[in-house]
Protein backbone atom coordinates (compact mmCIF):
# COMPACT_ATOMS: atom_id res chain seq x y z
CA UNK A 1 0.00 0.00 0.00
CA UNK A 2 2.76 2.65 1.06
CA UNK A 3 4.14 2.34 -2.35
CA UNK A 4 1.52 2.42 -4.63
CA UNK A 5 0.37 5.47 -2.29
CA UNK A 6 3.77 6.77 -3.25
CA UNK A 7 3.36 6.32 -7.10
CA UNK A 8 -0.18 7.69 -7.44
CA UNK A 9 1.17 11.00 -5.62
CA UNK A 10 4.02 11.30 -7.83
CA UNK A 11 1.98 10.37 -10.69
CA UNK A 12 -0.22 13.44 -9.60
CA UNK A 13 2.48 15.55 -9.29
CA UNK A 14 4.48 15.14 -12.90
CA UNK A 15 0.87 15.26 -14.70
CA UNK A 16 0.63 18.97 -12.56
CA UNK A 17 3.81 19.81 -13.57
CA UNK A 18 3.07 18.91 -17.49
CA UNK A 19 -0.07 22.07 -17.35
CA UNK A 20 2.66 24.50 -17.01
CA UNK A 21 3.11 24.09 -20.88
CA UNK A 22 -0.72 23.41 -21.46
CA UNK A 23 -1.65 26.71 -23.74
CA UNK A 24 -4.51 25.29 -24.51
CA UNK A 25 -5.84 25.96 -20.65
CA UNK A 26 -5.48 29.72 -21.14
CA UNK A 27 -6.75 29.74 -24.92
CA UNK A 28 -10.06 27.46 -23.96
CA UNK A 29 -10.51 30.50 -21.06
CA UNK A 30 -10.01 32.83 -23.48
CA UNK A 31 -12.58 31.46 -25.83
CA UNK A 32 -15.34 31.26 -22.89
CA UNK A 33 -14.77 34.93 -21.75
CA UNK A 34 -15.54 36.50 -25.38
CA UNK A 35 -17.97 34.21 -25.62
CA UNK A 36 -19.57 35.35 -21.96
CA UNK A 37 -18.85 39.13 -22.78
CA UNK A 38 -21.03 38.00 -26.26
CA UNK A 39 -24.06 37.12 -24.56
CA UNK A 40 -23.49 33.20 -25.28
CA UNK A 41 -23.32 30.67 -22.77
CA UNK A 42 -21.16 27.20 -22.16
CA UNK A 43 -22.81 23.55 -22.42
CA UNK A 44 -20.72 21.29 -20.23
CA UNK A 45 -21.31 17.50 -20.49
CA UNK A 46 -19.35 13.93 -19.64
CA UNK A 47 -20.24 10.63 -18.79
CA UNK A 48 -19.59 9.16 -15.19
CA UNK A 49 -17.50 11.14 -12.83
CA UNK A 50 -17.14 13.38 -16.10
CA UNK A 51 -20.83 14.26 -15.78
CA UNK A 52 -20.24 14.78 -12.34
CA UNK A 53 -17.65 17.48 -12.95
CA UNK A 54 -19.57 19.14 -15.69
CA UNK A 55 -22.32 19.87 -13.11
CA UNK A 56 -19.57 20.80 -10.47
CA UNK A 57 -18.17 23.43 -12.83
CA UNK A 58 -22.01 24.93 -13.87
CA UNK A 59 -22.64 25.32 -10.58
CA UNK A 60 -19.27 27.48 -9.81
CA UNK A 61 -20.13 29.58 -12.89
CA UNK A 62 -23.63 29.96 -12.64
CA UNK A 63 -23.31 31.03 -8.21
CA UNK A 64 -19.53 31.46 -7.56
CA UNK A 65 -15.65 29.94 -7.47
CA UNK A 66 -14.53 32.20 -5.10
CA UNK A 67 -16.28 36.43 -5.85
CA UNK A 68 -20.04 37.10 -4.93
CA UNK A 69 -21.14 38.61 -8.56
CA UNK A 70 -23.30 38.10 -10.93
CA UNK A 71 -24.05 34.56 -12.69
CA UNK A 72 -22.10 33.14 -15.64
CA UNK A 73 -24.30 31.35 -17.91
CA UNK A 74 -23.56 27.59 -17.80
CA UNK A 75 -25.30 24.54 -18.27
CA UNK A 76 -24.75 21.05 -17.11
CA UNK A 77 -26.18 18.85 -20.10
CA UNK A 78 -25.85 15.99 -17.30
CA UNK A 79 -28.51 17.33 -15.07
CA UNK A 80 -31.87 17.40 -16.41
CA UNK A 81 -32.74 13.66 -16.19
CA UNK A 82 -36.27 13.51 -18.02
CA UNK A 83 -33.70 14.82 -20.99
CA UNK A 84 -31.33 11.70 -20.76
CA UNK A 85 -33.65 9.13 -20.38
CA UNK A 86 -36.43 9.96 -22.90
CA UNK A 87 -33.61 10.67 -25.33
CA UNK A 88 -31.91 7.19 -24.31
CA UNK A 89 -35.40 5.67 -24.61
CA UNK A 90 -36.77 7.37 -27.60
CA UNK A 91 -33.87 7.42 -29.96
CA UNK A 92 -30.57 6.09 -28.31
CA UNK A 93 -27.81 6.68 -25.20
CA UNK A 94 -25.45 8.00 -28.49
CA UNK A 95 -27.98 11.30 -28.53
CA UNK A 96 -28.37 12.22 -24.94
CA UNK A 97 -26.31 15.48 -25.35
CA UNK A 98 -26.64 16.72 -29.01
CA UNK A 99 -30.06 16.60 -28.62
CA UNK A 100 -29.83 19.15 -26.06
CA UNK A 101 -27.24 20.79 -28.30
CA UNK A 102 -29.62 20.53 -30.70
CA UNK A 103 -32.39 22.26 -28.76
CA UNK A 104 -30.30 24.82 -26.72
CA UNK A 105 -26.90 25.76 -28.63
CA UNK A 106 -26.58 28.52 -30.60
CA UNK A 107 -23.85 29.88 -33.05
CA UNK A 108 -20.90 31.59 -30.32
CA UNK A 109 -21.50 29.22 -27.29
CA UNK A 110 -19.92 27.04 -26.18
CA UNK A 111 -19.66 22.82 -26.37
CA UNK A 112 -17.08 21.77 -23.29
CA UNK A 113 -17.09 18.08 -23.72
CA UNK A 114 -15.21 15.63 -20.62
CA UNK A 115 -14.36 12.55 -22.01
CA UNK A 116 -11.42 10.75 -20.15
CA UNK A 117 -11.10 7.93 -22.50
CA UNK A 118 -11.21 10.23 -25.88
CA UNK A 119 -13.92 7.57 -27.38
CA UNK A 120 -17.22 8.88 -25.72
CA UNK A 121 -19.50 8.21 -28.37
CA UNK A 122 -22.24 10.61 -26.74
CA UNK A 123 -19.26 13.07 -26.22
CA UNK A 124 -18.50 13.03 -29.31
CA UNK A 125 -21.73 13.18 -31.09
CA UNK A 126 -22.47 16.38 -29.29
CA UNK A 127 -19.00 18.18 -30.55
CA UNK A 128 -19.73 17.29 -34.54
CA UNK A 129 -23.01 18.69 -33.51
CA UNK A 130 -22.04 21.70 -31.83
CA UNK A 131 -19.43 22.19 -34.70
CA UNK A 132 -22.60 22.00 -37.29
CA UNK A 133 -24.45 24.24 -35.55
CA UNK A 134 -21.49 26.74 -35.48
CA UNK A 135 -20.40 26.30 -31.22
CA UNK A 136 -16.79 26.57 -30.57
CA UNK A 137 -15.81 23.44 -29.32
CA UNK A 138 -14.05 22.19 -26.34
CA UNK A 139 -12.65 18.56 -25.64
CA UNK A 140 -11.43 17.77 -22.33
CA UNK A 141 -9.41 14.50 -22.37
CA UNK A 142 -7.13 11.70 -21.47
CA UNK A 143 -4.37 10.47 -23.67
CA UNK A 144 -6.34 9.53 -26.81
CA UNK A 145 -7.54 12.21 -28.68
CA UNK A 146 -7.84 10.79 -32.07
CA UNK A 147 -12.02 10.42 -32.05
CA UNK A 148 -11.90 14.58 -30.49
CA UNK A 149 -9.49 15.63 -33.64
CA UNK A 150 -11.85 13.39 -36.32
CA UNK A 151 -14.40 15.21 -34.61
CA UNK A 152 -13.01 18.29 -35.54
CA UNK A 153 -13.07 19.23 -32.26
CA UNK A 154 -11.67 23.06 -32.19
CA UNK A 155 -9.58 22.82 -28.84
CA UNK A 156 -8.47 19.88 -27.30
CA UNK A 157 -6.83 19.88 -23.55
CA UNK A 158 -5.19 16.14 -23.12
CA UNK A 159 -4.22 14.94 -19.85
CA UNK A 160 -0.95 12.56 -20.83
CA UNK A 161 -2.10 9.30 -18.80
CA UNK A 162 -4.35 6.73 -19.31
CA UNK A 163 -5.43 5.97 -15.64
CA UNK A 164 -8.89 7.20 -15.35
CA UNK A 165 -8.82 8.59 -11.62
CA UNK A 166 -5.61 10.09 -12.00
CA UNK A 167 -7.22 12.11 -15.18
CA UNK A 168 -10.29 12.72 -13.74
CA UNK A 169 -8.32 14.81 -10.58
CA UNK A 170 -6.48 16.22 -13.18
CA UNK A 171 -9.86 17.67 -15.20
CA UNK A 172 -11.28 18.97 -11.88
CA UNK A 173 -7.76 20.58 -11.07
CA UNK A 174 -8.24 22.01 -14.81
CA UNK A 175 -11.68 23.18 -14.39
CA UNK A 176 -11.32 24.86 -11.17
CA UNK A 177 -8.62 26.99 -12.86
CA UNK A 178 -11.01 28.02 -15.35
CA UNK A 179 -13.60 28.88 -13.09
CA UNK A 180 -11.14 31.36 -11.03
CA UNK A 181 -9.42 32.75 -14.30
CA UNK A 182 -13.54 33.41 -15.48
CA UNK A 183 -14.19 35.00 -12.62
CA UNK A 184 -11.03 36.85 -12.27
CA UNK A 185 -11.56 37.83 -16.07
CA UNK A 186 -15.24 38.67 -16.08
CA UNK A 187 -15.54 40.07 -12.57
CA UNK A 188 -12.38 41.61 -11.15
CA UNK A 189 -9.96 39.45 -8.52
CA UNK A 190 -10.75 36.97 -5.57
CA UNK A 191 -11.86 38.03 -2.74
CA UNK A 192 -12.13 35.26 -0.52
CA UNK A 193 -12.00 31.44 -0.48
CA UNK A 194 -15.53 30.32 -0.47
CA UNK A 195 -16.62 26.63 -0.06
Amino acid sequence: MPNNFQNNINLRKSLLDQLKSQTEILRAIEMMVIAIKKGNKILIFGNGGSASQASHFAAEMVNKFYLKRGGIPGIALTDNGANITSIANDFDFKYVFSRQIEALGKPGDIALGITTSGRSKNVLEALKLAKQKHLETIGLSGRNTDDLKTAETDLIIAVDCDDTPAIQEIHLFILHTMAEKLEADLFGESEDNGD
